[in-house]
């Protein structure tokens, strides 16, 4: 089953939108009666965790400290 959603209420619901493509469910969004895109969940082949920041620092570190020390 395909899934719709208007522009203006992905905009307006992003969070929810988001938490359901985490989910693994797919939208194709519409603008004016018109297709624009598809929203759909990354595959692990698109992304490799290298390192996670969060675990040297609780809450992450801000890419200014990563540059400063390149």
């Amino acid at each position: 089953m395909k899934n719709f959603v208007g522009l203006k209420e992905l905009r307006q619901n992003m969070a929810i939108y988001s938490r359901k493509v985490a989910q693994g469910e797919s939208f194709i969004v519409f603008k004016q009666s018109k297709p624009l895109f598809k929203i759909s969940p990354l595959n692990d082949e698109y992304w490799e965790e290298i390192i996670d920041f969060t675990k040297i620092k609780k809450g992450g570190i801000k890419i200014d400290e990563i540059l400063s020390r390149l």
